[in-house]
Parts: structure tokens; sequence; C-alpha cells
């Protein structure tokens, strides 16, 4: 740096502040001791009437000042798996949080209303065995209780599913398929409610769904007798509005506490046997969140695309879960081992302070 006092509002002073603000990144230490050495030297190496930093330098910033912060300056995969551990981090404090914002939900109608609605779009049909679900969710039908969780967490997750009002056809003679979807699409059209595009799944099941309000409406058709023969309406509530701001604050907060324990740990060792464990059950946990994260997503995503859904399956499903909590537990033991690992290892060689 060439030392020469430059007037406010030069480009000069325009970069300075930009190329600060990229060093916010690296630890407050850091920048108190090297701030202005590497300052200085950006500004010597940037030609003249730049105002701001190019791509490359913002990211080359960005990438080392991580480094510094997690504690590993020369590592060169450190902040990839501190974007893995936060990213799974985010996905799944949204999850949590959309799990609690949903309470929010109204319940389904109940059986009267279910019958009376269920005339209007299919008038001349009659469906029994509407009842009124106990929970928001359920599994095989009932609130989730002490007695449910091993079978929710190890074997039996898939069960856990949204409530719904659901009525059987019984009685009568049953309009062809095609007939019984073209009149309850042009009730529903009649009656106020968005109706979907009707579609066709395996085993040969026809399904017409739509909303209204706050209430989504399924109608199932089995074309295949032998596999489930007769025809179904269900009554579901719809995502409250509530499940979208609390995703957005789940998720930013469990991003933002994943990034700071994993500096932490990562902080706390460096090279010896405690640092190998870490490692190895760092890379265990990521297999064991983020493996039934990328099954789900794309589960998921073919389900939606097969299939209409006037609202779609709550988070969690995306993310594998709790069908397949059994692995997520796997992975929180794995995580707490590479935890306990940091907690005891201490830091080998020369500590790096964190931002304070």
């Amino acid at each position: 740096m060439t030392g020469r006092t430059r007037p406010a509002g030069t480009d000069t002073d325009r970069l300075a502040r930009r190329y600060r603000r990229l060093l916010v990144t690296y630890p407050r230490s850091y920048r108190r001791d090297r701030g202005a050495e590497l300052l200085g030297a950006l500004l010597d190496a940037s030609p003249p009437g730049r105002t701001r930093p190019t791509v490359r330098e913002a990211l080359d910033l960005l990438r080392h000042g991580l480094r510094a912060r997690l504690g590993r300056p020369a590592s060169r995969s450190v902040v990839g798996w501190a974007l893995l551990v936060a990213t799974i981090g985010g996905l799944f404090g949204a999850a949590f949080a959309t799990r609690a914002a949903w309470e929010t939900a109204p319940p389904p109608p109940g059986p009267a209303e279910a019958v009376a609605t269920t005339a209007e779009i299919l008038p001349g049909l009659r469906f029994t065995g509407f009842v009124t679900p106990p929970a928001t969710f359920t599994m095989y039908g009932q609130p989730l209780s002490r007695d449910l969780v091993p079978g929710l967490l190890l074997v039996d997750g898939g069960e856990y599913t949204l409530a719904e009002t659901r009525g059987e056809l019984v009685g009568g003679p049953v309009p062809s398929v095609p007939e019984l979807a073209g009149l309850a699409r042009r009730n529903l059209a009649a009656h106020g409610w968005t109706v979907h595009p009707t579609t066709t799944t395996p085993p040969e099941t026809v399904v017409v769904a739509a909303r209204r309000g706050d209430t989504a409406f399924r109608l199932e058709m089995y074309t295949d007798p032998s596999v489930r023969p007769g025809v179904s309406v269900t009554f579901q509530p719809v995502t409250p509005i509530a499940v979208y701001p609390a995703g957005a604050a789940g998720g930013l907060a469990g991003a933002f506490v994943a990034f700071l324990v994993f500096g932490w740990a990562s902080r706390r060792t460096q090279g010896g046997w405690t640092d190998a464990l870490q490692r190895v059950m760092l890379g265990f946990t990521m297999l064991l969140w983020w493996g039934p994260t990328v099954l789900g997503v794309t589960s998921m995503a073919r389900h939606h695309a097969d299939e209409s859904h006037p609202s779609w399956h709550p988070m969690w499903e995306w993310l594998g879960q709790p069908a397949l909590s059994g692995v997520f537990l796997l992975g929180c033991a794995s995580a707490l081992t590479a935890l306990l690992a940091a907690a005891v290892g201490g830091r080998d060689g020369v500590a790096v302070r964190s931002a304070r």
C-alpha cells in the first residue's frame, strides 16, 4: 500500500469498504492482527478505477475467511463439510418447526359435514364410515402415544400421517369410473372447489382431487377389484399458512446453530486420534442424514408428479421421515460421538481463536 492520503469518496475508498465487508468472514482476532495488512495487499493488487472486488476475489476471501473461522485455514474441504452440516441442520430445523406450526390447522370436516358435502359432489350415492379424526396426525388411526413411539422411530414411521375424514361407497349401482369422475368434477366446480387434473396411479387407482378454503377433497376409484375394490372419499386440512414462516425461521435457526456447532468441534481438534475419530463420525453422520433425505426428496417428487395434490405432503416426509427415522437416530448417535471426541480432544498445535 502506498500510504498516500486519498480524498473520501474515491474509487479506492469504495473498493476498500467492499473488501472490508468480505473480510467479516475472518475471525475478529485475525482481522485485528492482520486485517489492515490483507486489505492493503488487496488494494495494491487492484488496477486503478476498480470499485468492487471481482467474483473470484470475493469467493476466495469468503472461502479463506471461513476456513480461518472454522479453525482449519489450510484445509480445502472444511468449508464444504460445514455447508453440508449447515444445510441438513437447516432442513431438520425447518421440519421440526413446520410440525409445530401444523397444530394451527383447523380440523377436517366432521362426519355430518362430510356426509353433506359428499352428497353435493356425488348425489345419489351413499358413503358411510366417516369418523372424526382424534388428532391432526395419527398412526394407525390413533394419536401418537408413548406406546406407539418405538414403532414410529424404528419400524413403522411411514404409518404416521395427516389425519383424514374418510368414507366408503356402499350399496346401489355404481357408475363407471369415467362417469363417476366426470360427475365429481362438474359438481366440485359448481360448488366452488378448485379442481385438479384427474390422475391414474398404480395399481389402477383413478383420483379426483380438489380444494376449497382450508379443506382438500379426494375421490379414489379403484378399477382393479382384485387389488382394492370400491370407491372412497377423504377430507383433509390443507397446509396452514403458519407453516411457511415457521419453516423459514426454523430453517435459518437450524442452519445457524449447526454451523456454530460444527465450527466449535472443528476448532477443538487439530490432528491426533480425536481428530481422526471426529472425521469418521462426521462422514457417517452425513451419510445417515443425507441418504434418507435424497431418497425422500426423490420419492416425494415422483409421487407429486404422478398424482394431483391440493396440498403438498408435510416437509418431514420429503426428508424421508419418520419412515426412515431409525437411520436418522443412528446419525444422531454418530454426531454425538463426533461431538464427544471434540469435547475431550482439546486443541493440538496452534490454537485458532474464534470470533467473539
